[in-house]
This record gives C-alpha cells, sequence and structure tokens, in this order.
C-alpha cells in the first residue's frame, strides 16, 4: 500500500515550475548563443528575425493545438509527448548548419514547447483548490523568469568548457530528466495512491465533482468557447499584453545600449535583477489575490480587484522617461516587469476560475495564442514608431511613446475584462461539451 504524503498538492506544483523554468532555458539558448552562431554561419540580422518569427509562430499555433490536444488526452500523459518531443527539437539545433536548419529547429521548438502553459494551467485546476490556485498559477508562471535567469548563467558556463553544440544537447537533455520524476510521481487526484482523503476533500471543496467525473475526459465543444464572454476575457488579456511584455523583453538590451551605453556582449547585471524581480512579482501577485479570497472577497472579485491594482500600478513605467542614470531605469522597470507578472498570474487563474478543469486546457491555449499572434505584431508598430523618431533624430522620444502606450494598455485591458464578466459565473461543463 503506498504512504499517504500530506500536502501532496505542492509536490506536483515542484514538477510543473521545474517544467516551465527548463521550458524557457531551452528557449533561450540560441538567443545567447548568437553572437557566435552569427559569425560561424554568416546569419543577416534578417535571417535571425526570421527565426524569430518561426518560433513565434509556430509557438502560436501550438499553443491552440496542445490546447485541444491535453483536454482529450488527460495532463499526464499530454506533458509526456510535450516534454518528450520540446527535448528532442531542442537537441537538434546542435545538428544544425544554415539558418534555414536552425530555423526548422525553432518552429519544431514553438510547436512542442507550446505543451507546457495549457497542461500546466489544467493540472493546476486538477490540483489545487479555489483559494490557492493564484499562488500555484504565480509560482508556475514564476518559472519562465527561472529559466530565463538560469539560461544566462549556465550556457556561458557549458560554452567555455565544451562548445555550443553541447549547450542545445545539455539544456534538451534535461527535459528527459524531469519526465522520470513526471511518470513516476504523478496522476489525477482520483487515482493518486499518495493522496490523502483530507487532501482530496480540500482540493474539490465547494465542487461538486465525483471521481469518476474527474477521470473522464470531455469533448469540449470549440465553437462553443468562443461565443462565452468569458473566453473573451482572457483573450483580451493575453492578446494586448503579451505584447508589452515581449516589447520589454526584446527591446530592453537596445534601450540599455542606446541610452546608457551598456555593453550588451557582457553579462548585465542590470538585465537579470530585472528579470529575477519578474519572479517575485509572479508569486506576490498570485499570493495577493489569494490573500483577498481567503479574507471573504468572492473569487472573481477578488481577481479582477488585484488585476484593477495592477494595472494602476503598471502606470510607474511613465516615470522612466524621467530617470537620469541606468540604475534609476532599473529600478523602474523592476517594478513595471514584476507587476507585469503578478497581471498575468492572475489572468491565467482567471481561467481555472471561470472553466470547468475539462475545458481549462482549451481556454488557455485559444488565450495564450491570441497573446503570441500580438507578440508578433506589436513588434511592427514597435519598429515604424522607432524608425519615426530615430529618423528625427529623437530615439529616446519614441521609446517614451512607447512606455505611455504600455502604462495605459493595463487599464484599458482591465475595462474590457471587466465589462465580460460583470455579469458572468463559472461556465458549466453540460453547456460546452459536445454530444455524441
Amino acid at each position: 500500500m503506498a504512504r499517504k504524503i500530506k500536502n501532496y498538492r505542492w509536490i506536483i506544483l515542484t514538477l510543473l515550475v521545474t517544467a516551465t523554468t527548463i521550458n524557457y532555458l531551452d528557449r533561450q539558448v540560441l538567443g545567447l548563443l548568437k553572437p557566435i552562431l552569427e559569425v560561424e554561419f554568416n546569419w543577416s540580422e534578417t535571417d535571425f528575425a526570421y527565426m524569430v518569427m518561426a518560433f513565434t509562430g509556430a509557438y502560436a499555433v501550438g499553443l491552440i493545438s496542445w490546447g485541444w490536444l491535453v483536454d482529450r488526452i488527460g495532463t499526464k500523459i499530454g506533458y509526456v509527448l510535450s516534454v518528450s518531443a520540446w527535448s528532442i527539437m531542442g537537441m537538434l539545433h546542435a545538428a544544425a548548419r544554415s539558418a534555414l536548419g536552425f530555423g526548422l529547429a525553432r518552429i519544431g521548438l514553438g510547436l512542442t514547447e507550446a505543451g507546457n502553459v495549457p497542461a500546466g494551467m489544467k493540472t493546476i485546476a486538477e490540483w489545487f483548490p479555489r483559494k490557492d490556485r493564484a499562488i500555484a498559477a504565480g509560482l508556475f508562471n514564476a518559472g519562465t523568469s527561472a529559466g530565463t535567469i538560469i539560461a544566462l548563467l549556465m550556457v556561458p558556463w557549458i560554452l567555455s568548457t565544451y562548445g555550443w553544440h553541447e549547450v542545445f544537447i545539455i539544456t534538451g537533455f534535461l527535459g528527459f530528466i524531469w519526465l522520470v520524476f513526471w511518470l513516476i510521481i504523478y496522476d489525477v487526484p482520483a487515482r493518486h495512491k499518495s493522496l490523502t482523503t483530507e487532501e482530496y476533500n480540500m482540493i474539490h471543496e465547494g465542487q461538486e465533482t465525483s471521481r469518476q467525473e474527474e477521470e473522464e475526459v470531455a469533448k469540449i465543444n470549440w465553437p462553443k468557447l468562443f461565443t462565452l464572454p468569458q473566453t473573451w476575457a482572457f483573450i483580451t488579456g493575453k492578446i494586448l499584453l503579451d505584447p508589452v511584455y515581449w516589447f520589454f523583453m526584446f527591446w530592453l538590451p537596445s534601450y540599455f545600449a542606446f541610452q546608457f551605453n551598456l555593453d550588451m556582449k557582457k553579462l548585465s547585471p542590470e538585465l537579470v535583477i530585472i528579470y529575477i524581480m519578474t519572479v517575485v512579482g509572479s508569486v506576490g501577485g498570485g499570493y495577493f489575490s489569494s490573500w483577498l479570497v481567503k479574507r471573504g472577497l468572492p473569487v472573481l472579485k477578488a481577481r479582477k480587484a488585484a488585476l484593477l491594482i495592477f494595472a494602476v500600478m503598471e502606470l510607474s513605467v511613465l516615470g522612466a522617461q524621467y530617470a537620469t542614470n541606468a540604475w534609476m531605469v532599473v529600478a523602474i522597470l523592476s517594478f513595471t516587469l514584476a507587476v507585469h507578472q503578478a497581471w498575468s498570474a492572475n489572468m491565467f487563474t482567471l481561467v481555472v476560475d471561470l472553466f470547468p478543469k475539462q475545458a481549462v486546457s482549451s481556454v488557455t491555449g485559444i488565450g495564450a495564442m491570441s497573446g503570441a499572434v500580438g507578440g508578433m505584431l506589436f513588434p511592427l508598430l514597435v519598429g515604424y514608431i522607432l524608425d519615426q523618431y530615430k529618423a528625427a533624430g529623437n530615439l529616446v522620444g519614441g521609446y517614451n511613446l512607447l512606455f505611455f502606450i504600455c502604462a495605459f494598455t493595463y487599464l484599458t485591458a482591465w475595462l474590457i475584462i471587466h465589462l465580460l464578466t460583470r455579469k458572468s459565473e463559472t461556465v458549466k461543463l453540460e453547456d460546452i461539451v459536445r454530444e455524441g
């Protein structure tokens, strides 16, 4: 008989955070190796831009595809397929010998890495009670920043000790190590032999779900999902604000290089600090709305109250235009990006709150795909604005305009989300399941 373990859900969450960390570690490797690979293979900046777009486009397609698949086959097998595939694709980068080869590897990586988000959020829906879901989502989301930080530390060491081929092979192999623990440790709560009765009952507190229903895999009616205001609330939050986050991630190095003459060829403590603060924001944002729920505020009101507070706090980015040195900008942007991650953690939790667990993966995939599409389109606006201001000899003014746009996008998104969910209740499974 298996030994019962208290608070087993936190062991499951540790697996999810680790998977997300490996996921983001693998996707960061190419960018960190860019200075070496572009010399060896004679890449142009356009070649690398195409690789970035190839990954982002494939990731968008993968998100909606994995969202559908994981809701049909379940989280255990879904994670096995996704992690196995993205680990193989990460390692295959070592075999590339041209820009086309790396581009094809990026497409494969984007398609397969996309399984992590819908599978992870569905697992949280399966394993966590409502009062703990935001903090769980926050920790899960923190893995994105943890992966970036580890990449900044790990890749240079492997590169100096071995070579760039080994960087892809070693980081890609980490996923297979994770899979061993996943296969040994994970199962849904209804079938898990190490889960205590008390924890099982706590996970399902306030939910009318039998063990038999929990084990069933529902056939979700996808067209029906697009008729629900709850779905569009999540889409709004992702398509408007994921691009803002990626703007900060992709353009921060060039902003620091132009404004403060920092050498981006070396490890930048300024950027490391900003990434670390995003971890703090993700965890803190999840904790805050969970705290509001525990204080007695209804779940949906707690999430939206937290989102409104974070939207107002994002106005602080307007102060970047008045900063006189790099460390003042680091302080402002560390706060700004930490708040964004707090917002992001609560956006993911909205899906878990508003939809039955059988549909969480599908809705998460739809919304995350929207964010990826926005992430492909927003750079066009960024490039246009910066080019216009650069031609006028005022590139800083271009960045200031973009900071202004980013600051007020959060309040705009919150207002739309509020209107869409003003009369919303939790979606019932029977209303979105396809018959037959």
